[in-house]
């Protein structure tokens, strides 16, 4: 009770007692005990009677509170929806009220999960210095749409999808009359020969299964993948964070991959270098910063890779990777890898065989050294063959912008150095491949070819890039006579 409450129990009990006695002769005192007793008895049953009314009104009063809350909820949802469709209102909030209750269409059902990813880029180039084939200022265009859907899971275990990649483009590019080993200033390019038409390929078209196995004792879930179709296998093997996409680092191919598989020709690609193939691979996540992967891949070669044969004669590759934190626990990537293809082209097939194999060993590295700066090498060894060089050595880093305020910016520096095989050098200046009587190459190349690019990329916005860059080939094709050749380029990306 209120401690300010004035009880007036005492008192009642006082009055009746007081009254009793008065009335009561002196022998019926024991009857007065009695009624003493019996009104003490009322008195508590009152004050339990009081104690329920109160719980019962508060109990009254909270289901009042409830139902009153309860009738205005409605009001305050058509009130938020007619905010949300009012012109001002946020759209994704507009948008949640449209789609409040309403069961998505059988498109939508289909479409669920499904990633594209679109891109096109410009590059206009100019020679500074070296003979060209054609104009010394050239144009081209490249554009790539990516499609990945992801499928229903095989026995109820895994997960699979289906990848689609659809490439179109005009313009050879800058090219130079004065043959290279193997540098191109610009891996845009992407056309159809003799021709004025814009190329359209599927350049890709495969499908991936990943089981996952028994996680360990770390918990951590190792699992196997397996991917089969018309596939880049760069995707695959040889990747490298900073130097890996002629659209969003280095232009000149020798940078992008590593130039002995590449535009070196061990991989015997179509004439857009995609190729059929398998590939199986095994990851084993020892914890969350370490990663381990294992991957075999067998391609069709040479005339199997446009679909004209089998995988006779295939290209084999096997690479084991870690990606993890190793440097003073900045992020790194390490791959080693070797192949071997039974269909290569030898730079003199037409005096030998049409074909012959070369194998060979190679390494990519990318690591983050210090905030905002990745180095990376590649490096390159063929062991057998008929190939014109058979090391190749690339270096070089990236710097993101942040330390000048632009931090979706960056700038990256390459160096490559490629060295011409023993049986090139004592072939090159007699070499007729045609058959016309007149030497194809007419020089005796010494040493290496050098190359160099730098380039700046300007970050305007989420959705484009302007980058201009600056290259140098000395000594190309091995040729101490040769001149260098110098070039300057501005390269523009729009996509998301």
């Amino acid at each position: 009770m209120d401690a300010n409450r004035f009880d007036a129990r005492p008192l009642l009990r006082a009055v009746v007692v007081a009254g009793l006695a008065s009335c009561l002769p002196a022998h019926a005192e024991t009857e007065v005990q009695k009624l003493n007793a019996t009104v003490e008895r009322l008195l508590q049953r009152m004050e339990q009677l009081e104690e329920a009314n109160k719980r019962l009104q508060s109990e009254v009063e909270q289901l009042s509170a409830e139902k009153a809350a309860a009738a205005d909820a409605p009001k305050q949802a058509d009130a938020a929806e007619l905010d949300a469709a009012k012109p001002g209102a946020p759209a994704g909030e507009a948008q949640a009220a449209a789609n409040a209750g309403r069961e998505p269409s059988k498109l939508e059902q289909a479409l669920e999960g499904v990633s594209v990813g679109a891109s096109v880029a410009m590059v206009s180039q100019r020679a500074l210095r070296g003979t060209t084939d054609g104009n010394k200022s050239q144009f081209n265009y490249r554009a790539d749409v990516e499609v990945e859907i992801p499928l229903a899971k095989v026995a109820d275990v895994g997960e699979s999808k289906l990848f689609f990649h659809i490439r179109a483009g005009q313009g050879e590019g800058l090219v130079f009359a004065y043959p290279t080993l193997t540098a191109t200033p610009n891996s845009t390019a992407f056309f159809k020969q003799d021709s004025d038409d814009s190329s359209t390929v599927i350049g890709q078209a495969w499908y991936q299964f990943t089981h996952p196995l028994a996680a360990g004792e770390s918990g951590a879930q190792p699992s196997i993948e397996a991917t089969i179709g018309k596939i880049d296998l760069f995707g695959f093997f040889d990747q490298n964070t900073i130097a890996d996409s002629e659209t969003d680092a280095f232009l000149n191919n020798v940078f992008v991959h590593n130039p002995l598989l590449d535009s070196g020709g061990a991989i015997g690609g179509d004439s857009y270098g995609f190729q059929p193939g398998v590939i199986a691979s095994y990851a084993s996540d020892a914890s969350d910063k370490n990663h381990w992967k294992a991957s075999l891949g067998v391609f069709a070669s040479g005339s199997g890779a446009s679909f004209n044969s089998s995988f006779n004669r295939p290209f084999v590759i096997g690479q084991l990777g870690y990606s993890g934190q190793v440097l003073q626990e900045r992020p790194g990537n390490y791959r080693v890898y070797a192949w071997t293809n039974g269909s290569f082209t030898p730079y003199n097939n037409a005096l030998a065989s049409p074909t012959g194999r070369t194998s060979g060993i190679g390494l990519s590295v990318d690591q983050e050294v210090a905030d905002g700066l990745t180095l990376f090498t590649r490096y390159g060894h063929a062991f057998d063959g008929e190939v014109r060089f058979n090391n190749a050595v690339t270096l070089g880093a990236q710097l993101t912008g942040a330390r000048w305020g632009r931090e979706n910016d960056r700038v990256g520096v390459a160096f490559g150095w490629l060295n011409t095989s023993s049986g090139f050098r004592s072939a090159a200046a007699t070499l007729d491949v045609d058959g016309d009587g007149v030497p194809d190459i007419g020089y005796s190349p010494t040493g290496a070819e050098k190359d160099f690019e730098l380039y700046y990329a300007w970050q305007i916005n989420p959705n484009l890039q302007i980058s201009p860059s600056l290259q140098w080939i000395g000594q190309p094709g091995g040729d101490p006579n040769a001149k260098d050749i110098w070039a300057i380029g501005l390269r523009a990306v729009a996509g998301f």
